[in-house]
């Protein structure tokens, strides 16, 4: 039985007197699942990930992590749930705030409740995971975009989290730090963790996402796997997305049924086809 490690429950939150942000929102969130959150500016992507960490309290319905409801306006729930769903923000100087890598990794261990030893050995085992040894003593404003955003993924999982939401990774970085985090994307699931990507890019959320949900003015739209998603126009109208690059070339080739997900994918069948229909002498 696959087990629902998040489950939010017709959550409605908006800021002031603004149209709400969140609107009836339900979901389930199964455990070891890559989701990938798709919508423009104002969807309430960001604020649905602030109200799965606890950071915002839903002014209606409620967030259910691993079966137990959390009411995130008393302390120990609000803890609880900023351990176990971490939240990596889209802009790593939001989120970096110590004069040295190493405390900043280890801050959030410590606003846990941890020793200073414990924090220190799990910000080392985190930076070692993501590749940043030797920059313990570092100034986090010295480092380069990629860096920095590791050292933010750094200190989530220094709190050994069970899911982790990344707001727009990807943002500032470029094709090589983007391809990079890719590469630890697929190492953080291969661990275990249940990841959430709000982006807006379709192509990688349809060579990464087991599914996709689709925000617009607070509401979900959608929730499917991504070759199902991209196959209806109409939605995808709505919500101001077009299809991934991969998915319009398996279309114009005839392959929309089954699409090919990956360049790889794409080139084998190709090469398939044409074996298949070589004449014979």
């Amino acid at each position: 039985m696959e087990q629902i490690i998040l489950q939010l429950e017709d959550l409605c939150y908006s800021y002031g007197g603004d149209a709400p942000a969140l609107e009836g929102l339900s979901l389930k969130v199964k455990a070891g699942e890559r989701i990938a959150v798709l919508g423009g500016n104002g969807a309430g992507k960001s604020t649905l990930f602030l109200c799965c960490n606890g950071v915002l309290h839903p002014q209606k319905g409620r967030v259910v992590y691993e079966g137990q409801p959390m009411d995130c306006r008393k302390r120990r729930d609000r803890l609880a749930l900023g351990q176990g769903v971490g939240i990596v923000f889209q802009q790593p100087d939001e989120q970096i705030i110590a004069p040295t890598v190493l405390g900043d990794v280890a801050f959030g261990v410590l606003n846990l409740g941890f020793s200073q030893e414990e924090a220190r050995k799990r910000a080392k085992d985190a930076l070692c995971q993501l590749g940043l040894e030797g920059f313990e003593e570092r100034a986090p404003q010295y480092l380069s975009g990629g860096e920095k955003k590791r050292v933010t993924i750094a200190g989530v999982l220094a709190m050994e989290p069970k899911v982790l939401l990344l707001d727009e990774p990807a943002a500032a970085l470029d094709p090589q730090g983007a391809w990079e985090l890719e590469g630890l994307l697929e190492k953080l699931h291969q661990k275990g963790l249940t990841l959430m990507v709000a982006t807006h890019d379709v192509d990688f959320a349809y060579g990464w996402a087991d599914r996709c949900l689709v925000m617009e003015k607070g509401r979900l739209l959608a929730d499917l796997p991504p070759w199902e998603l991209f196959k209806k126009e109409e939605l995808l109208e709505k919500a101001h997305l077009r299809p991934p690059f991969l998915f319009r070339a398996a279309r114009a080739l005839g392959m929309e049924e089954h699409p090919p997900r990956t360049i790889e994918e794409l080139e084998q069948r190709i090469k398939g086809e044409k074996q298949w229909n070589r004449p014979h002498c």
